[in-house]
């Protein structure tokens, strides 16, 4: 039997309240269903800066995951801009993803980013992002749909050559949306491989990496059936 790629996930984190008295990590189960059924052998990271290189020497590659979370735009602004009032900083969060991503960006191991992770991802390799899509780019889309995320939002144009494109093996897809920020434009080295209807970019991809991939919709919903070639894609890549 094949070995399965040991893949690192991010997790989400919240302060003392609700499910715990005590701050707590969270995580949805599909995120591991996915990758299990990709192939691959998921395995959760706690928030370690400090142990992103010894992470790493143990997986075969990262997930970058979504969550309630936005990356300071001090981070990627240049004059620094304050964060929007709708802005949700998380530090410990964002410091662990930030170090385990450009060390697997370095090291030229797999990385997904996965809605806020593609954010994370585009933001490590030199974009920009939109803080609030609603004041910065207003649209007749809804970005953060109304209707259950295991339900299409929208449509996305995938650009044809791209690594999505050979992956997934179509020209539109049907996406879930829940975000309220998006990449506002890429740096050299990036190319956008996916846009809604209105134009926001919806994906991104490093092709200078082995595999360096973001989408801004959730695949491990499987809302389209092209999004679980997008985890296979991954795990295989993982299998290096």
């Amino acid at each position: 039997m094949e070995k399965r790629p040991l893949i690192g996930l991010t997790l989400d984190s919240e302060a003392a309240g609700g499910w715990s008295k005590l701050p707590w990590y969270a995580l949805r189960q599909n995120y591991f269903s996915a990758v299990i059924a990709a192939g691959g052998l998921p395995v959760a990271l706690p928030h370690a800066p400090e142990l992103a290189l010894d992470y790493l020497a143990a997986l075969d590659g990262l997930l970058v995951t979504g969550g309630a979370f936005d990356v300071d735009p001090a981070i990627w602004s240049n004059p620094p801009l304050a964060p929007h009032p709708k802005v949700v900083l998380k530090p410990g969060r964002t410091d662990f993803e930030l170090a385990a991503t450009r060390a697997a960006l370095a090291r030229d191991m797999p990385v997904l980013g996965i809605c806020g992770g593609q954010q994370l991802l585009a933001v490590a390799l030199g974009a920009t992002l939109h803080q609030h899509i609603p004041d910065e780019a207003p649209s007749d889309i809804a970005h953060e749909q109304p209707n259950p995320r295991t339900e299409p939002g929208h449509e996305v144009e995938v650009a044809p050559g791209t690594l999505l494109a050979r992956i997934t093996g179509r020209a539109r897809m049907a996406v879930n949306s829940a975000h309220h920020q998006a990449v506002r434009s890429v740096g050299e080295g990036l190319v956008v491989n996916a846009r809604a209807p209105d134009g926001l970019i919806e994906g991104i991809e490093a092709p200078a990496h082995r595999f360096a991939l973001g989408v801004q919709w959730h695949p491990e919903y499987a809302v389209d059936p092209a999004d679980p070639l997008i985890l296979k894609a991954f795990v295989e890549a993982c299998r290096g």
